[in-house]
């Protein structure tokens, strides 16, 4: 690698809400995206809320000419509606889905037919190895009474994870995606405190756009006004993460957001507002990270966002228990009826009212059932992440007695990865 290395990428991200309907002008804006993004020439375009494997496969066909490297990552019942477009060839690829994303029976929801997922391409690019991750969190329906608060949590604790894990052998990591939350909220911290990532909106050195950044504002003729009826100047809630290991360093020149409209025909291009960047990849690494500043454990940023999260993931252990309790109970009632109609049209003297409530009875018995199933798997996959949260937590207060000053990221072990390679 020469020592006056230097990298330039430019990415594009875009939650295109691409859903079924007249009102939507999906196909138009399909159209319209697929001419912008040929007309601009990133080095990656990475979209989420792709339903379609139509719409996918026109995209891929009008973008083949400039971006030659195309996927479509599948799960769920719908799809996780997430692809990715490149002007380099992809070496490498992998998704992981969340193992919680809502409920079944929220149908008017929709986000548990998606199966949200995370997608992991790998690019090699003069010698450098990009690690660049696409993701979709889940929605965000009532911020006054989020009932899928905890999942959220536990999707960004599953993304920071995956990220930490694949990416060891990265020299540059990006992240982009609908995160479904603002700056501020608990899962957005969680995972840049967890992962170093860094923000591209606060770090650039040129912004233009919207104000404050945001990603949906009352501007855009496809977002729900009433929705933002709290958030005068809209909402951010899609970035682009990234951050530069093993010796390497990355910064933003630029980031542009559109602003309710195309940037040429004036009608959006999505109810999100797209993010691009212009980023700078070099072969001189700052002298100090952010992560290696000296500080007690239990004060750090890292930890106490730690604290919160398993706190958070514990309030939803009790809830979802609650539910599967309830669903027992529910079960034990239906199958007392159902005994009581046994036996009532065993006697002959109801037999058609018995007969009549049989069928109701049963449906209530096998309903309350997978209900029950369902909640214990919430159960478990909260569990899940809350026990690796109560490790992480159990390791640094080991390491805390073992100096008056320990090093968040260094006693969790989060960046052994990148300081070996450093060695």
């Amino acid at each position: 690698m020469k020592p006056n290395f230097s990298l330039r990428l430019r990415i594009f991200n875009l939650n295109c809400c691409a859903v079924w309907g007249p009102p939507s002008h999906r196909a138009d804006r399909m159209r319209r995206l697929g001419d912008f993004l040929n007309q601009e020439s990133f080095d990656l375009a990475l979209l989420e809320e792709v339903w379609s494997e139509q719409d996918f496969q026109y995209l891929r066909q009008k973008l083949s000419p400039t971006y030659p490297a195309a996927h479509h990552f599948r799960s769920g019942i719908i799809g996780s509606g997430l692809c990715v477009f490149s002007k380099h060839p992809i070496q490498e690829l992998t998704q992981h889905v969340y193992t919680l994303n809502g409920y079944p029976y929220m149908i008017h929801h929709g986000d548990w037919f998606s199966g949200k997922a995370v997608g992991l391409l790998v690019l090699h690019l003069s010698g450098m190895v990009l690690n660049a991750y696409v993701t979709h969190l889940h929605a965000e329906y009532n911020r006054r009474k989020d009932i899928y608060l905890a999942h959220r949590v536990a999707q960004a604790w599953e993304l920071a994870q995956f990220i930490h894990h694949t990416s060891k052998k990265a020299d540059v990591v990006l992240l982009c995606g609908d995160l479904n939350m603002h700056p501020e909220d608990l899962g957005c911290c969680l995972l840049k405190e967890w992962t170093g990532l860094r923000d591209a909106y606060l770090e650039t050195r040129d912004f233009k756009g919207s104000e404050e950044g945001n990603t949906m504002v009352p501007k855009n003729c496809y977002v729900n006004q009433q929705e933002l009826k709290p958030f005068p100047f809209g909402v951010r809630i899609d970035y682009m993460l990234y951050k530069a290991v093993s010796g390497f360093y990355i910064s933003c020149k630029s980031l542009e957001t559109t602003t309710g409209n195309d940037p040429y025909s004036g009608t959006p291009l999505s109810d999100h507002e797209a993010l691009m960047a212009t980023l700078f990849v070099r072969h001189s690494p700052p002298q100090q990270s952010p992560n290696s500043t000296h500080r007690p454990a239990e004060r750090s940023p890292l930890m106490s966002v730690l604290k919160e999260a398993w706190t958070e993931l514990g309030l939803g252990m009790a809830q979802a228990r609650w539910w599967a309790a309830f669903a027992t109970y529910v079960i034990g009632l239906g199958l007392l009826l159902l005994a009581l109609l046994c036996v009532l049209a065993a006697g002959g003297g109801a037999r058609e009212a018995a007969i009549l409530l049989w069928t109701p009875s049963v449906g209530l018995v096998l309903w309350a059932g997978a209900f029950y199933l369902f909640h214990v798997q919430e159960v478990n996959g909260l569990y899940r992440a809350h026990a690796e949260l109560q490790h992480v937590l159990g390791r640094a207060r080991e390491a805390q007695d073992l100096g008056p000053e320990p090093q968040p990221a260094l006693l969790l072990g989060q960046q052994e990865g990148d300081r070996t390679k450093e060695q």
